[in-house]
């Protein structure tokens, strides 16, 4: 269920009809929109009880959710919710470029690219300190110490750290050091995971499963939701087909789909969903026209020998490519696409 409140319901207002949510034995979900309060109600099974909140001062009306995910969907909140990341917003209209080097390697190489990307105009960094890996002798990330290389590259250049969550025990430690967790397409379904993470209150990026559907993807959202943070951003980034041209394929088509049933902000990964730099670029300015509230890319400057994901990564002249094309297409569809205050060129 969704209760409106009146444009003049109190704070007492809002507090009461909170507590006879629970009483009735429901979650209770404060909403702030643009121009009226609302609660989501979760938990319920029937809309039977709307009867002992309709009556209670402030309410508006109290509307039935057909919808599963319920936080989640535009039938909730309507307007579209903006995340905030530091000084960086998702949903807000504009485009946001998240770049760095898909695993922290070492400190010099990743103060390196992240001086790199912030030059070039970059919102925010991404870097892997906890690497999923397929085979179990590959490379698997540094840990603690690459979270504190993330944090460091952060004081150094401004730019809010994305990095990913592995499971629920290091919840709270990645918590300690990002600005932004990020839930991997392997992990879109563990659900455990996901409770732990939403209890930190931290913003979320959350990839889709690599054979999600849309509802599924959403239903995960649901989770973070649930479990506390709102500050949920969703991330496109392929799904399994029986192509051979590339890893996966980026499916640009769920964009305009996912804006019409939910309120999220949806960014695109083009790096992972064509696996080839030489897709990366066409693939991210699909993702700009077909309405994605931001990108996240691999930047390298030595491809060639990374330990996770070179042939995907982009080196600096091609990231510049990136940004000068992003900027024209963002321009040309009326969208703002600022740069980083620290960009160079």
């Amino acid at each position: 269920m969704f209760v409106i409140m009146d444009s003049r319901a109190s704070d007492e207002d809002i507090v009461r009809v909170e507590n006879r949510i629970r009483e009735l034995g429901y979650q209770a979900h404060t909403i702030h929109g643009d121009t009226r309060r609302a609660i989501g109600v979760t938990g319920n099974r029937g809309t039977e009880d709307r009867i002992y909140l309709e009556g209670l001062p402030g309410v508006q009306q109290v509307i039935p959710v057909t919808k599963p995910y319920k936080l989640a969907s535009r039938e909730i909140k309507p307007e579209n919710s903006v995340v905030t990341v530091g000084n960086v917003r998702f949903g807000d209209g504009g485009v946001v470029m998240i770049a760095g080097p898909c695993a922290v390697e070492s400190r010099d190489q990743t103060l390196r690219i992240a001086d790199l990307v912030a030059s070039k105009g970059a919102h925010m960094l991404r870097g892997g300190a906890y690497k999923p890996r397929t085979s179990p002798y590959t490379f698997q990330g540094l840990g603690e110490p690459g979270l504190e290389i993330l944090a460091e590259a952060r004081e150094q250049t401004g730019l809010p750290v994305v990095t990913e969550v592995m499971n629920p025990g290091l919840a709270p430690l990645v918590a300690q050091y990002a600005d932004m967790l990020q839930i991997g397409t392997r992990n879109m379904q563990n659900f455990e995971l996901l409770k732990e993470s939403g209890k930190l209150g931290k913003p979320v990026l959350m990839k889709r499963g690599m054979s999600a559907t849309l509802d599924e993807t959403l239903m995960s959202a649901e989770y973070l939701m649930s479990h506390g943070t709102h500050e949920v951003v969703v991330c496109e980034r392929g799904v399994r087909t029986f192509a051979s041209h590339a890893r996966n394929t980026l499916d640009v088509s769920v964009i305009p789909a996912f804006k019409q049933v939910s309120h999220l902000p949806i960014i695109v990964d083009p790096s992972h969903a064509s696996g080839k730099w030489t897709s990366v670029i066409p693939m991210a300015l699909a993702g700009v026209g077909a309405g994605a509230d931001g990108l996240l890319v691999d930047v390298h400057d030595d491809p060639s020998h990374a330990l996770v994901d070179g042939p995907q990564a982009l080196l600096p002249e091609n990231f510049q490519e990136l940004m000068d094309l992003t900027a024209k297409v963002s321009a040309a569809l009326g969208r703002p696409f600022n740069l980083h205050s620290t960009a160079t060129g």
